[in-house]
């Protein structure tokens, strides 16, 4: 089947065919149709198979027709996240540049003034987080009288971040005789009364098992402690398959100083999270798709919609607390049909969320052997033994990619910091600074009533404890550093199976 067998119009495949698409994907080739046919629709799909485009090109063919009035859009679109929406407008702005169409992008963090402008032109199609699109309604700076065609976009995600109340006020301020669209990854029952409420027979299209994950996405769980995630990393990014990863924390500030850590260590790497200016997150997330740096950073502000070409890793430098964000994280990889690997760091305090999220997908993941202490060897020592660990295959259920995961050796003679101070200072050099302060001590004895000898036995005592290391060479070999300057994990010294 060609997009041509959809029912769309010759301006629309020609902006689709420059795009570089030729079939649709199966939610594409089921949901196109109907819309074109003004039905309601439900669509429950997986991020990564082109949902995006299965309501936007439609809505192009159906908004050729008729012409946009002042602060009245035709058409509604809301999105969860600042990113989603913008995404959602790069496809219109792409797929749309033949049908003469106007566009407005109403997120907060940018200036409220232009898009004010923008809407007095009159819009024919309005892409809005539901906070921004609330305020101005509110203000008496947009009317959706006239809007006839609604999409709901990554329903569970509104859902999670609280927006499910909004979502009802605007759809009862939206005509009632309108085309509604929902699109969803998962279906719980919340999500459920909102369509029943809100929809008119909608059409069922669903494409995969609700909060599956892609199945062209290789994973792996990585046992290890907290303090070796960091080196872990760092040898897992220098490999060669690595060409563009995400890397996920849970925490704003893990993402802060993981950035620096990684920059430190010579790695073209960036950040985006929440603490960001929405100016600032966009030109980060566009360096990254020009390839000026091929590691991303994220907190889950980016884990869902963002549609980056090419990623072929995602690491979960923290286990995700919530099932269905481990999903939307891993499906930044294997896109539009394209392989990808995810790598999750698990440390026994995320024995719970890994329970959840195995049973959310329905199957075991693949573990990689990790023992709690490995030796520290050269290169040459490192040569897989017969009873060597090797990856622990899981039962699973269903279809998996051979992508074998790869082996990081990194040199570890290079690596490792020269130490700090090998030994003690000598008595001989320590012995003489003390000798200078025994006048002044020797003095004390006399004032507080103590004999001489009482005050050379504590000066002797003050010697032996001088022969100590210093302090920062009795740190506790768990410290957390930036550096690499803990034990090799055995895991990255498999020998894998081909």
């Amino acid at each position: 089947m060609s997009f041509a067998d959809l029912g769309l119009s010759d301006e629309l495949l020609r902006a689709v065919n420059e795009s570089g698409y030729t079939e649709p994907t199966p939610i594409q080739a089921s949901a196109i149709p109907s819309v074109l046919m003004m039905r309601d629709l439900i669509g429950i799909a997986q991020t990564g198979t082109g949902k995006t485009a299965s309501f936007v090109l439609p809505m192009i063919d159906i908004l050729a027709q008729g012409r946009s009035r002042a602060r009245m859009p035709r058409s509604l679109i809301l999105e969860p996240t600042r990113e989603l929406a913008a995404q959602v407008a790069e496809n219109f702005e792409k797929y749309g540049k033949y049908s003469g169409l106007s566009m407005a992008l109403l997120i907060g963090g940018v200036s409220m003034g232009d898009q004010m402008a923008a809407l007095e032109k009159g819009v024919d199609v309005l892409i809005a987080t539901p906070g921004r699109l609330m305020d101005l309604f509110g203000r008496g700076k947009i009317l959706l009288t006239g809007c006839s065609l609604l999409v709901i976009d990554e329903a569970d995600r509104m859902l999670d971040m609280g927006f499910i109340p909004d979502i009802e006020e605007i759809c009862t301020k939206l005509p009632k005789a309108r085309q509604t669209l929902l699109f969803s990854a998962t279906m719980p029952p919340p999500i459920k009364k909102l369509a029943d409420k809100f929809l008119d027979n909608p059409k069922m299209i669903e494409v995969s098992r609700p909060a599956s994950s892609n199945l062209s996405i290789a994973q792996y769980l990585v046992p290890l402690k907290s303090d070796a995630k960091r080196s872990t990393l760092t040898a897992l990014l220098q490999q060669e398959e690595v060409r563009t990863a995400i890397i996920f924390c849970n925490r704003k500030t893990t993402v802060r100083e993981l950035n620096k850590s990684l920059r430190r260590s010579g790695l073209a790497s960036s950040e985006i999270h929440g603490d960001m200016d929405q100016s600032a997150r966009l030109a980060e997330l566009d360096r990254f798709k020009r390839g000026e740096v091929n590691i991303l950073v994220a907190s889950d502000v980016a884990a869902r919609g963002l549609d980056i070409k090419g990623v072929s890793h995602v690491v979960n430098f923290d286990a995700p607390w919530h099932p269905d964000d481990y999903v939307h994280r891993i499906g930044r990889t294997g896109r539009a049909g394209a392989t990808g690997v995810a790598y999750t760091f698990v440390t026994p305090e995320d024995a719970e969320n890994v329970a959840n999220i195995e049973k959310l997908q329905g199957q075991k993941i693949e573990r990689l052997s990790a023992p709690a202490t490995a030796a520290v060897e050269t290169p040459a020592a490192r040569e897989p033994a017969a009873d060597s660990p090797r990856r622990e295959r899981s039962p699973r259920r269903g279809a998996k990619p051979r992508t074998n995961a790869p082996s990081f050796e990194p040199e570890i003679a290079e690596v490792l910091p020269e130490p700090i101070l090998d030994d003690p200072l000598p008595a001989e050099i320590v012995r003489p600074v003390r000798e200078e302060r025994r006048p002044r001590d020797e003095a004390r004895p006399q004032e507080t009533g103590r004999s001489r000898e009482e005050g050379r036995s504590r000066d002797e005592g003050r010697s032996r404890r001088g022969d100590r290391p210093a302090r920062h060479e009795r740190q506790a070999d768990d410290q957390p550093d930036d550096g690499w300057n803990g034990p090799f994990p055995a895991f990255l010294e498999v020998t894998l199976n081909r």
